[in-house]
């Protein structure tokens, strides 16, 4: 962030900006920190227009792969020790100049002149002396640039043997997950624990509760979840005439329309109830299966609104053990521009290593559910739990 005198000298492209000071390195160091532990971050938005950060700021979610780039990237001694592969882009000084005024000049508004002066004043000494020698801290140097297509290619092999050689097991991980008897996070809500819901639970936790009973009590547990969670969306005052022509003081719910995104296939089951109890829902699929070679969540089929980021999402899954599935789910439904706090994540039983996780990762989504077990075993199943939902409802379970 410049002060008044920086921003001066940066209007008369009199300031530095390609020398390691005009960075902010512990911000960097942190941001990446967090993505690679799985947090959600806040990144600031820059104008090179205005020289400075804009009132709003960029959330990005952690990933698997996490690639930063930039020209500093090799700067930081501290920075280097957090990536993995650290890979060196070399191209022509004349193709970096040539870029450099078409993208000043037709992005940034600065005239050929002054992109110039910046260059041989800044640019130039600049590569020469604090990124040019940092290419010996590289694994991997590139030539050519983005056109290197057997580079691109060992590169992306090379992430991937590194997945594979590490044994990247998320579900294992989250299911494993200690902790340390936090409380449940304020975005939980269950149902109250009436005689009437214990009863249900009964039911359907029972394993000679034969299918149609499974299926019926199923749904009444569903009625009941779906009518929870629509009491936490926004309601407004008004004021209605009845019959006798006396005016009713109620409410009425501000929300336009409401899409449910059911998780295949155990979330479809959800469908049906949710439709009997929200008028006009919208439905959208997401396919997410395990890998079995991984034991992963891969990501097959999409079919949402075209005006999701619009609407306040209901996620169904039926189960949610290690929360592995739903955060994908989650990412999908972020990819869209759905905002975080419009999502709602309802599920008839949670494992407490899943509701940690997805609120750890996503701490606005509101996660409403009956009932919350405490373990899950090495098959990620909910224990005592209800089994696999799935099958007990589809009837394609066909164990003794």
């Amino acid at each position: 962030v410049l002060n008044e005198e920086q921003h001066e000298r940066a209007n008369a492209n009199e300031y530095d900006f390609d020398h390691p000071d005009a960075f902010d390195f512990d911000l960097v160091i942190s941001t990446l920190k967090r993505l690679k532990e799985g947090k959600s971050v806040n990144v600031p938005i820059y104008n090179f227009a205005t020289h400075a950060r804009e009132d709003q700021m960029k959330t990005i979610y952690g990933a698997n792969v996490v690639i930063f780039e930039g020209i500093m990237a090799f700067a930081n001694p501290e920075l280097l020790k957090v990536m993995d592969m650290r890979v060196f882009v070399d191209t022509d000084s004349d193709i970096r100049l040539a870029r450099r005024l078409r993208r000043d000049i037709a992005e940034r508004g600065r005239d050929p002149q002054g992109v110039l002066k910046q260059y041989m004043k800044f640019v130039k000494p600049s590569f020469e002396h604090y990124i040019e020698p940092y290419m010996q801290s590289a694994d991997i140097i590139v030539p050519m640039g983005g056109e290197n297509d057997v580079a691109i290619n060992l590169i992306v092999l090379h992430v991937h043997n590194q997945l594979q050689a590490r044994g990247f097991k998320l579900r294992s991980k989250q299911a494993q997950a200690s902790h340390n008897g936090q409380p449940m996070p304020d975005t939980l809500h269950i149902l109250e624990k009436t005689p009437q819901i214990n009863g249900i639970h009964t039911f359907v936790r029972y394993k000679n509760t034969s299918r149609d009973e499974f299926i019926f009590y199923s749904k009444r547990l569903m009625r009941l979840l779906f009518e929870h969670a629509l009491s936490m969306l926004p309601f407004k005052d008004t004021r209605v005439e009845t019959p006798q022509g006396i005016f009713y003081d109620g409410k009425k719910t501000s929300v336009k329309r409401i899409v449910g995104v059911s998780i295949l296939r155990a979330g479809e089951t959800m469908e049906q109830a949710l439709c009997e109890v929200c008028k006009d829902v919208s439905i959208g699929k997401i396919l997410i299966q395990t890998n079995m070679d991984t034991g992963e969540p891969e990501l097959h089929y999409i079919r949402l609104p075209k005006d999701i980021k619009d609407q306040y999402i209901f996620l169904l899954d039926a189960t949610v053990a290690t929360g592995a599935a739903a955060m994908m789910a989650i990412r999908v439904l972020l990819d869209h521009d759905v905002p975080e706090e419009k999502i709602f994540l309802c599920s008839l039983l949670m494992a407490e290593s899943g509701v940690q996780t997805v609120a750890y990762a996503f701490p606005k989504v509101k996660l409403v559910t009956t009932a919350v077990d405490k373990e899950v075993n090495d098959k990620f199943h909910i224990l005592p739990g209800i089994g696999n939902f799935g099958d007990r409802y589809f009837g394609t379970d066909f164990a003794d």
